[in-house]
């Protein structure tokens, strides 16, 4: 299934890729109303006044040859005689100025908008995250983002990055895997407009800094009550409060690790450990002896309460999550899941034999 949904992402990726690239474009006519708005008013307006002003001068010309005429004089280059009138050469005057500022601005914008793309420019982010839904935007590019995005990645979960250190290890991994990521503070006006809140999934808050975390948290439930908010918390006691209080699924990096730290000081064997209520569970790893051999996973998992998740046998073929008929080899190495007691049981069982 896992695989499944990253040949999706993949699949995905070049359709959203085109789609990035008409937004785009759009994004760019879009930005230059007001360029195209003073140039259609400069040649259509000052050649329909040229029309008018050139018969009022004795020297009448065609609606077109005046529109044409306004369109050279943007160039500064006339190409009718000018009459001894005032109105006239003042239009004359006026035209070429506006005209040259115009096109020269229009170019300058163009030029540095249309090669955005090229630099991860704000502009062309903000229009790859248009073109997401239901995508997960992280915010902190250091080891906690990166983890995340290495995990939502395998799962094909699009996102979206925002880091305010270009100079980060992780950011070119990031965008080598085809990931917006904005260099940016978080804590800016406008930064999660740009990476498409409104259309997110979810946020995660992983940056270093508590208050940074808390506001961005703020800022997205505002701009979107019913987004699912993720955040890491150095200190424990807001961690509570905001877990109860926000809403929010708030992490604290000390707790994380303290437990799976406690545990494989006691245990080298012993992987991970998580609560779940008021037990501890451990995921451990051990090899099959003479007395777990011959036994199914079923009878391990009856006898032992023990929930085998992974089985690599002694010829090196792997098992996820065996069935419960798999029998247990001697040099087999399974993973397990189960309660401390559980598993401390389990293990002076075979010490003792």
């Amino acid at each position: 299934m896992r695989a499944d949904s990253c040949d999706s992402a993949a699949a995905m990726r070049p359709r959203r890729t085109l789609q990035a690239q008409l937004l785009y474009r759009w994004t760019l006519v879009k930005r230059f109303r007001f360029t195209f708005f003073m140039l259609f008013m400069l040649v259509g307006g000052g050649g329909v006044a040229f029309f008018f002003l050139m018969a009022r001068a004795g020297r009448p010309i065609g609606l077109v040859r005046s529109i044409v005429a306004a369109y050279f004089l943007l160039f500064a280059q006339p190409i009718v005689d000018i009459p001894d009138d005032g109105a006239v050469q003042l239009l004359t005057v006026l035209i070429p100025p506006l005209g040259i500022g115009t096109v020269a601005e229009g170019l300058v914008r163009f030029a540095y908008l249309f090669f955005a793309k090229t630099r991860n420019d704000k502009e062309w982010i903000a229009v790859l995250a248009q073109t997401l839904k239901d995508h997960v935007i992280i915010c902190g590019a250091g080891r906690v983002g990166f983890r995340v995005f290495e995990q939502l990645s395998k799962l094909g979960v699009p996102m979206v990055i925002i880091d305010r250190d270009e100079s980060k290890p992780f950011i070119s991994t990031m965008r080598a895997a085809g990931v917006p990521v904005q260099i940016d503070d978080v804590r800016a006006a406008g930064v999660l407009e740009r990476a498409n809140v409104q259309r997110a999934s979810a946020i995660v808050c992983a940056t270093d800094d508590d208050l940074a975390n808390l506001n961005i948290a703020l800022d997205a439930r505002k701009m979107k009550p019913v987004i699912r908010v993720v955040m890491r918390l150095f200190d424990d006691d807001l961690v509570a409060k905001v877990s109860a209080s926000f809403e929010a699924q708030a992490f604290s990096t000390s707790a994380l690790a303290g437990p799976a730290l406690a545990m494989a000081a006691l245990d080298p064997s012993i992987k991970n450990s998580f609560e779940v209520g008021s037990r501890l569970m451990v995921v451990a790893e051990l090899v099959v002896s003479p007395p777990l051999a011959g036994r199914t996973v079923a009878q391990l998992r009856d006898e032992n309460s023990a929930l085998v998740l992974h089985l690599v046998k002694k010829d090196g073929q792997t098992v996820f999550d065996p069935p419960g008929a798999v029998a247990l080899e001697a040099g087999d190495r399974a993973t397990l899941q189960s309660t401390l007691e559980a598993y401390r049981g389990l293990r002076e069982k075979l010490l003792a034999a």
